[in-house]
């Protein structure tokens, strides 16, 4: 088998015709970039719950596009100029296309959006603000998705509504203490940032408690969500929350 057509039933393969849960939030993403402009996506999309593939060339994103969810096409190509094979696809099928380029002028962002893009994003940028992204591109691009309240907030399977108090991981209701609730509130507002000891006493314990307070009920936290990769500390500083696709039984 040529290496082109091995290289197209890997990727089908990793597409498989399935249809994702919407209250998951979970997307086939393919991601069409040189190796190194992939950066550390094909690590942090499925952190927040999305299936990754990957090609290098305009060619195979034309031919494998319309398996995807959505596309993260650089515009900067070995074989075909990214705007182009942008036309292209859009001429074909509807599918959501976000280009990721090392190109800021406005210029390049015109041409982009001219050519059937439904956003533009230069590099440097966070993975908060791409998922924040591809959230808002999938919301217009799938208006029947159900409009969730703006008090929840989630963070890979972990979906927190604030004001009804309730958490739940890949759908499984989790019971909390309210200080259990509340810490887990505030490093999920930012979460892969880490939240000061201090930060933390302050908010949730009005500063009146010791930090092996925090280190209690960190640990109760982890257990209760199921793995300890949840909540990473930071030695000397304090907590961050990492969002993960999956928890081991």
């Amino acid at each position: 088998m040529e290496s082109n057509e091995l290289r197209q039933v890997e990727l089908e393969a990793s597409f498989p015709d399935i249809h994702f849960s919407v209250f998951e939030r979970s997307w086939r993403i393919l991601i069409v970039a040189r190796t190194e402009g992939c950066g550390g996506l094909v690590q942090e999309l499925p952190r927040y719950g999305h299936q990754v593939a990957t090609v290098d060339t305009g060619t195979m994103a034309m031919k494998l596009s319309d398996r995807a969810d959505l596309l993260l096409l650089d515009p900067d190509l070995p074989d075909f100029d990214g705007f182009a094979v942008c036309r292209s696809i859009r001429a074909r099928h509807a599918v959501p296309i976000i280009l990721v380029t090392d190109r800021t002028s406005e210029l390049d962002c015109v041409l982009g959006l001219s050519s059937g893009a439904d956003d533009y994003l230069a590099r440097p940028f966070g993975i908060s603000e791409l998922v924040a992204r591809i959230d808002s591109v999938m919301r217009r691009a799938c208006p029947e998705l159900p409009v969730e309240s703006a008090s929840v907030t989630r963070c890979g399977s972990l979906r927190i509504d604030e004001a009804a108090r309730e958490i739940d991981v890949h759908g499984r209701p989790i019971v909390l203490t309210k200080k259990e609730f509340d810490l887990l509130c505030l490093l999920a507002r930012r979460p892969g940032v880490v939240v000061p000891r201090h930060q933390i006493l302050r908010e949730v314990w009005d500063g009146s408690w010791s930090h092996h307070t925090v280190d209690t009920h960190v640990s109760s936290l982890r257990a209760k969500l199921g793995s300890s990769d949840w909540i990473v500390a930071v030695r000397g500083i304090g907590f961050k929350l990492m969002p993960i696709a999956e928890i081991s039984a």
